[in-house]
C-alpha cells in the first residue's frame, strides 16, 4: 500500500472524553460515520463551560513545627 501525504491538507481534531485525535479532514469525511460510531466529536462543537461561582480559592498547606537536632538529643 502506498500512503500518499498531501502538504495542503486541512486537519480536523476530535476528541472523546480526555482523548483527541488529529487526522484530516478527507479522512474525517469518508469514515465519519465510523468516528460517530466510537464517540468522537468535531473538537469546534465540543465548547465546555468553566462557571465562575464555583471555583474555591486553595488554601496553602499547613506546616508542622521542626524540632532542632539539640532539643532532640536531650
Amino acid at each position: 500500500m502506498v500512503k500518499l501525504v498531501l502538504s495542503n491538507q486541512t486537519m480536523v481534531t476530535l476528541i472523546r472524553g480526555k482523548k483527541t485525535i488529529t487526522r484530516s479532514e478527507l479522512d474525517y469525511e469518508t469514515n465519519k460515520a465510523m468516528y460517530d460510531f466510537r464517540g468522537f466529536k468535531l473538537a469546534q462543537d465540543v465548547v465546555k463551560e468553566v462557571k465562575e461561582e464555583n471555583v474555591v480559592p486553595l488554601k496553602p498547606k499547613k506546616r508542622k513545627a521542626r524540632k532542632k537536632k539539640d532539643e532532640q538529643n536531650n
